[in-house]
């Protein structure tokens, strides 16, 4: 007989993103939005830990893309944005704007998309390459998340505040590794 193998989940992407969570503490309940754009169906579950891992996961047309692509380049960008304007919006930066590095700190992340004509790359074929899927994921997920926390802002400060955490982190590092190099040269 044909065998297929598919994810399915009953809840859906919140049900996966809790079960890939379940062992770790989490800072909210998860962020859910779906929405369509030129027949093509965007998908995003979200939540924040307490760690310190990046747990991205991409599906394009129920395929694991392992290598990531356009639609995660496109989230990417815009769950950066999206955290600086709210914290810039409530006067919460005070050394500057955050980095990528410094938002996705703790985030588990599962961007589904069901695209009619996916064009993949990579040598395993599991990178998608459609140019227009990241502006789309892109200003869908700017739109949702501004939206979110706006309407949520507790959730939106601990994520704030966790990222900020992580930014002191990596300054607090990156001086460390300055003043090592420095005594090295001068020692």
């Amino acid at each position: 007989k044909n065998k297929k193998e598919e994810f399915v989940y009953s809840g859906g992407l919140i049900e996966f993103v809790k079960w890939i969570n379940k062992s770790n503490e989490v800072l909210h309940k998860p962020i859910y939005f779906k929405r369509e754009i030129n027949g093509s169906i965007i998908d995003i579950a979200i939540q924040y830990t307490l760690g310190y891992k990046e747990n991205i996961f991409g599906f394009v047309n129920t395929i694991n893309t392992v290598e990531g692509g356009t639609h995660i380049s496109g989230f990417k960008t815009a769950l950066t944005r999206a955290i600086n304007d709210y914290a810039n919006k409530n006067k919460m930066l005070k050394t500057g704007n955050l980095t990528g590095d410094d938002v996705r700190e703790g985030l588990t992340v599962i961007v589904s998309v069901k695209v009619p004509e996916p064009q993949f790359e990579g040598q395993t074929k599991t990178k998608l390459g459609n140019s227009e899927i990241k502006g789309i994921v892109d200003s869908i997920s700017m739109v949702a998340l501004t939206q979110f926390f706006e309407e949520n802002p507790a959730i939106a400060r601990k994520i704030v505040n966790k990222s900020l955490e992580s930014q002191k982190a990596r300054s607090a590092a990156r001086k460390a590794k300055e003043l090592i190099r420095r005594k090295n040269v001068f020692g």
